[in-house]
């Protein structure tokens, strides 16, 4: 038989007085969460169309080779031969596609070239003379890739830099239209690389870079780049380098809002005139990005919502309810 033992009564609580329970209810209001969030919605959305009317970028088509061709051939007959002879932007940029100059430098600091060789690019070779090697049923050519590749540095530096002057020369830079002279292969060379540029096989050769689906850009961009046509074709959006203009073309969408600031700088002094324009302002955007992060331990700038309350136009206080 089982002894059934009484537990001691628990203490019971006392009731708090009337008082207390009204003032915790008394600052409750009702509150239509959903209503404000269609209301916010709809006005994003309307906002968003709205700036993307007057400030989306324009859709324009991607630049290729074939198309430069079209447009400029004595562009890509010019830029080949300076490519051959080594007078290139690309040719003496720097790292990280070669050491032909110790490129960007913010003060004593040579950054750039503590960033290394990453990306080697050989101008003459990887642009021009590799893409041509894959050309297959040419007999000019084959001789004159032959006539290049037994020339000593020296004598194919003299080649087509001579060429590359009696291009500037000619009336519009046609090639037709080049007074005679020592040019060695040289004008066999450009004159292949235009028609491949033309055929659209260039373009292939060169983002392939060894890989199967060809999406590495780099030699492409660095061959453009050194042409005229895409600085005419950035000009004419308004996008050189003492132009206002901003693009990020990835669709039919507005630019990316957030790089007005870092382009902003290239167009003031010291940056405009500066030689390492790319190295201050990237430190005077990590300097501003550091003050950004350091707000909340800053005394004085992280008393200004304080001081200007705005906050209280947005949010309401709970002592009105």
């Amino acid at each position: 038989m089982t002894a059934v033992v009484p537990l001691p009564a628990s203490p019971r609580r006392t009731p708090a007085p009337a008082s207390a329970a009204t003032s915790v209810t008394a600052g409750t209001r009702p509150y239509d969460l959903v209503k404000e969030l269609v209301i916010a919605l709809v006005a994003v959305i309307v906002l968003t169309i709205g700036l993307a009317a007057v400030f989306s970028s324009p859709d324009e088509p991607a630049i290729t080779m074939s198309r430069w061709a079209t447009a400029a051939p004595a562009d890509v007959v010019a830029t080949a031969a300076g490519e051959l002879a080594g007078t290139t932007t690309s040719a003496g940029y720097g790292a990280p596609y070669n050491m032909a100059s110790d490129g960007q430098q913010l003060g004593p600091l040579t950054l750039q070239k503590w960033g290394g060789v990453r990306t080697p690019v050989d101008s003459a070779e990887d642009l021009v003379l590799t893409p041509l090697r894959h050309t297959t049923g040419d007999a000019a050519l084959t001789s004159a890739l032959r006539a290049w590749d037994g020339a000593a540095a020296d004598q194919r530096t003299t080649w087509a830099t001579a060429y590359g002057d009696a291009l500037a020369d000619a009336p519009g830079g046609d090639p037709a239209r080049v007074t005679a002279g020592v040019y060695g292969p040289v004008p066999t060379l450009t004159s292949s690389f235009l028609r491949l540029a033309s055929s659209g096989g260039l373009e292939g050769s060169l983002t392939q870079n060894g890989t199967f689906y060809g999406s590495d850009a780099t030699r492409s961009l660095l061959l453009l780049s050194d042409g005229a046509f895409l600085e005419d074709q950035a000009r004419a959006q308004s996008l050189g380098g003492d132009q206002w203009g901003m693009m990020n073309e990835t669709g039919n969408y507005p630019g990316q809002p957030w790089m007005w600031l870092y382009t902003f700088w290239y167009q003031i002094p010291p940056f405009s005139t500066s030689d390492n324009a790319d190295a201050q302002v990237w430190g005077l955007m990590m300097l501003l990005s550091l003050g950004l992060v350091l707000v909340p331990f800053t005394p004085g700038v992280r008393s200004i919502p304080r001081m200007i309350p705005l906050h209280r136009l947005v949010w309401r206080q709970p002592r009105r309810h």
